[in-house]
């Protein structure tokens, strides 16, 4: 009787083991499928996260020569309107110094 009652402990403790082996083994998988589904999140993210930087530099390039157009547009004009006032103050500038130098 009693070997029968050791023999039921030594076949639950093997049991036992044997259960906890195969729950570690199903753990480290887990563990092992999470750190393998996370690491490609992570890489997704990144990609991700290059794609909207490209978008958004190239954004920033688009507007930066819109702004450049208007602002050599705008000195372009700005240029022209002074050349047209100094054109049309020429001859009164040369009589004021003609007068003033030879009167």
């Amino acid at each position: 009787m009693a070997s029968e009652a050791v023999k039921r402990i030594l076949e639950a403790e093997a049991e036992a083991d044997k259960r906890s082996a195969e729950a570690r083994t199903k753990a480290d998988g887990i563990v092992t499928e999470a750190e393998r589904k996370a690491s490609i999140a992570v890489q997704k993210r990144l990609t991700d996260a290059k794609t909207e930087m490209s978008k958004l530099r190239e954004e920033n390039r688009r507007k930066l020569e819109e702004y450049s157009d208007k602002a050599e547009k705008s000195c372009s004009e700005k240029l022209s309107e002074l050349e047209k006032t100094a054109d049309s103050n020429k001859p009164k500038a040369i009589e004021a110094i003609i007068s003033e130098y030879f009167s």
